[in-house]
């Protein structure tokens, strides 16, 4: 007897519409000057490369990355791959799609505790993507427990204890100034005893030219180890997408320091030059987890590949026939 076809395996809708409107600085800004260069042609100039060269490298995709897709595609236009604006589009979105397929994904629970370490300089928004991310899980029916590992900042620690008390987190902090390992081997320690699904901890992130503070992150990674075997499970990295080319140079520092499991990127909402995430993944290859696209905790969106190209390069008629 035949064995029955397998089933069809569907991508699923997710908030395309909302990750657009999310977009829309980038949209208006990268994408709208790129789709400015094709209107009104039939046909494809190879001079149009230098335009498209111009626009990706103002939109801080990067000098590499640009360089990179613009060989590829001058590569296609000589074997007449593309005679069209519509291939010419269609191939930015697949060259786009191809740099962000990195393996991330959300967050991943493999063991009880499961620990993410956030690391990122001051000003990131690291504080309060970690609230954020505990209301996303605990409305998720997960327990939470927060790490006030930045004692060097009393603003940090109260700015956590206020999401503590949003989503009924403890969360566990030591005197100012006080060492932020102790902090973190104590929070590990708890979360183990107490068996909680997520622990968050939070870190200093104080000058990020100067070595002292990545070997002090570092020291709070192998206490946190020392508290449990195989901890942190994740180290996230929080970037903030409007300083452009110097959130990927955070990222290179970070990145040979920490060897992060990937990237959250935040107040995308603010910024024309969204074209960022293409550098960082394309250079670094350093997936993006989750994206910010607005101050509400629900605007801390899980990042897909797919989900995020069809939102950033979709056109309008397309637009309205995915309506």
């Amino acid at each position: 007897m035949p064995s029955a076809p397998a089933p069809e395996v569907k991508v699923a809708k997710r908030d395309v519409a909302g990750i657009r409107k999310g977009l829309a600085a980038t949209r208006t800004g990268f994408i709208a000057r790129l789709t400015a260069l094709f209107v009104g042609k039939k046909e494809i100039d190879p001079a149009i490369l230098e335009q498209i060269e111009e626009v990706m490298l103002t939109s801080d995709v990067g000098v590499k990355t640009t360089q990179a897709v613009l060989e590829r595609l001058r590569e296609k236009l000589k074997r007449n791959e593309l005679a069209d604006p519509d291939a010419v589009w269609a191939e930015l979105r697949a060259e786009a799609l191809r740099i962000l397929s990195l393996d991330g994904g959300p967050l991943r629970f493999p063991t009880k505790p499961s620990v993410a370490m956030m690391v990122g300089v001051n000003g990131v928004g690291k504080t309060t993507t970690i609230g954020k991310l505990a209301t996303k899980y605990h409305g998720e029916g997960k327990t939470v427990l927060l790490a006030a590992g930045d004692t060097f900042r009393a603003a940090a620690v109260a700015q956590l204890e206020v999401w503590g008390k949003r989503v009924g987190a403890e969360v566990v902090k030591g005197k100012e100034g006080s060492d932020p390992g102790a902090v973190a081997f104590e929070a590990t320690t708890k979360a183990k005893e107490a068996k909680i699904d997520l622990l968050l901890v939070d870190t200093a992130g104080r000058l990020h030219t100067k070595t002292p503070l990545m070997d002090e992150i570092k020291k709070v990674r192998k206490t946190i180890a020392k508290a449990m075997e195989g901890a942190p499970h994740e180290i996230l990295l929080v970037l903030d997408a409007t300083n452009g080319q110097n959130a990927l140079n955070q990222a290179a520092m970070f990145k040979e320091a920490l060897d992060p499991t990937g990237i959250i990127l935040t107040k995308l909402d603010g910024t024309a030059k969204g074209g960022i995430v293409l550098g960082i993944c394309d250079e670094l290859k350093l997936p993006v987890r989750y994206i910010g696209l607005g101050e509400r905790a629900e605007d801390l969106r899980e990042f897909y590949p797919d989900e995020f190209v069809e939102a950033l390069f979709g056109k309008p008629d397309e637009e309205a026939r995915a309506a």
